[in-house]
């Protein structure tokens, strides 16, 4: 039994990672539970309360329940979704492989971010994001955005924003593909331009489906361990080493970006400061089989910055 959370989007994440399992195990059946969390409750994606591990909390401790109940097996997360601590007994055993790790500016007209109008509007409902966007353009006002993709983009389609940012990877996983840089929802176009990495560094985990079993279910563990894809979660390995060290969960505007080169992994950084404009970066770089250990020796190098 795999269990997700009941959004659009989770539910589409999860066919993905049902459909590879049901193309490597024909024998077994598989079945999907839809949780509600403390988040979807809140209708708010980007609301910070939790006691164990931020804002992700919301949207993950009633599955990590439910498969410490075992009334789930495989629980389905968008790894980005998930504090840097797991739930005693769990682990993640499997990913698949990164989707883009990309935001987007979505808009009702074709902008990017410095051809917005001065004194716009954008939406978003991520700190990071809040703070990425002042970084370089502390004229444009910044609301609450809250809801799954679908509902953000009927509120950009109704309220008087220049713009929401949202992740690539959740558009593209609900069909929504911005060919020529642009889309249609619910019969209005909407334009989509990726936003700069080197400004706009992704969270931890952007891009990646996680399985999480319980560290004793050797059985789950089969079944998911034959649709890992190694290379990303080796670098999702090192992104929430670096999270679990800074004790950085969504609460905190963090970027962090694993990437392999070869037998290489380069680890960057992007943390803000309370009341600070610009973050500190750092990058490192250095053989892959020392993933965590680079973590580690990153936040050294941004600490002192």
């Amino acid at each position: 039994m795999l269990g997700t959370r009941g959004s659009e989007l989770a539910r589409a994440q999860t066919r993905l990672v049902e459909n590879e399992l049901r193309a490597h195990w024909a024998g077994v059946t598989f079945e999907t539970s839809a949780i509600k969390t403390r988040g979807d409750e809140r209708k708010g994606e980007d609301t910070i309360v939790d006691l164990r591990g931020g804002r992700k909390g919301l949207f993950t401790s009633e599955i990590e329940r439910s498969l410490l109940a075992r009334k789930i097996d495989i629980a389905v997360h968008s790894a980005k979704d998930l504090p840097s601590e797991l739930a005693p007994g769990t682990q993640i055993a499997a990913v698949l492989p990164r989707a883009s790790v990309d935001d987007l500016l979505v808009a009702p007209a074709r902008h990017d971010l410095h051809s917005l109008p001065v004194a716009g509007i954008i939406a978003t409902g991520s700190v990071r994001r809040k703070h990425q966007v002042h970084w370089k353009r502390p004229d444009l006002e910044i609301v609450d955005l809250h809801g799954n993709v679908p509902t953000r983009l009927r509120k950009l389609a109704t309220d008087q924003w220049h713009g929401i940012i949202l992740a690539r990877a959740g558009l593209e996983r609900l069909g929504l593909k911005s060919n020529g840089r642009h889309f249609r929802f619910e019969q209005r176009e909407f334009f989509a331009e990726v936003l700069p990495r080197e400004i706009f560094l992704p969270a931890g985990g952007q891009g990646v489906i996680a399985m999480q079993i319980r560290s004793d279910d050797d059985h789950a563990r089969m079944l998911v361990e034959s649709i890992n894809d190694f290379d990303t979660r080796l670098c999702l390995r090192a992104e929430r080493e670096f999270l679990r060290l800074l004790h950085g969960d969504c609460n905190q505007p963090v970027g962090v970006l694993a990437t392999l080169n070869g037998a290489l992994i380069k680890i960057q950084a992007q943390v803000f400061d309370l009341g600070a404009t610009a973050p500190r970066r750092a990058e490192i770089e250095g053989p892959s089989e020392d993933a965590e250990g680079l973590a580690g020796q990153l936040l050294v190098k941004i600490n002192a910055k």
